[in-house]
């Protein structure tokens, strides 16, 4: 059997994580455990996690990382026998420290943590240029642009920009990175845990540059 694969991806929003998770889900079959879309649906659902989430999230408070870590257990339990892809936690170094501690007591170590990174200006611009059609499909100013402008290809009808697309709410969001995920990267560096992928460059590109790097982990993991 091949090594498992036990990987966090970190970025600022917009550097193409989610593009980069939906290939490595393809080219490694590792399970993708997006912790909002995560928790979301357990609160949906009214498991027995979401009814306790849902209790904090009323009262306006954060969801505590015991039971964020439990959501992320259970479906490595169910799921990440080979591996896992975790994407949005964790966010903070007590946060990694405590998901360390957990995943060790499933006789589990994290393979590798990666980078997805952006300059904010990059990710500015990227994320500012996009236009959202009613029926949901997504447009790019400058790179993937409508046949008219403002207007969507499929139903005439005009486009908008979302509030968390605009220039201010981009930069605000990415002054929260900054203050609480940045430290990470030190400390995964600090672990030799940290791969840096240029997330400036074409998709194709950096998924090329992750497979290589995977590839070699997965190569020495074996050794």
């Amino acid at each position: 059997m091949s090594a498992e694969l036990n990987l966090v991806l970190l970025g600022p929003p917009g550097a193409g994580k989610g593009t980069q998770a939906e290939r490595l889900r393809a080219d490694f079959s590792l399970p993708y455990l997006a912790t909002g879309d995560m928790l979301r649906k357990h609160v949906k659902d009214g498991t027995a996690i979401g009814v306790k989430a849902r209790a904090y999230m009323d009262a306006g408070d954060l969801v505590p990382d015991e039971l964020i870590i439990a959501m992320i257990l259970e479906e490595i339990d169910a799921q990440g026998d080979d591996g896992f892809l975790l994407d949005g936690f964790p966010r903070t170094v007590p946060q990694a420290d405590a998901l360390d501690e957990a995943i060790a007591g499933r006789g589990r170590r994290l393979t590798a943590v990666l980078l997805i990174d952006a300059d904010d200006e990059c990710v500015i611009k990227r994320i500012s240029g996009r236009r959202v059609a009613a029926n949901g499909r997504v447009y790019h100013i400058a790179s993937d642009p409508p046949v008219t402008e403002g207007v969507d290809d499929e139903e005439g009808k005009p486009l908008v920009q979302r509030d968390d697309d605009k220039p201010e709410t981009v930069r605000q969001r990415l002054r929260t990175y900054h203050e609480q995920t940045v430290p990470l990267i030190d400390y995964y560096e600090g672990r030799g845990l940290l791969h840096r992928f240029d997330g400036s460059r074409s998709p194709a590109e950096v998924a090329e540059h992750i497979r290589a790097t995977l590839s070699t982990l997965r190569l020495e993991e074996t050794l």
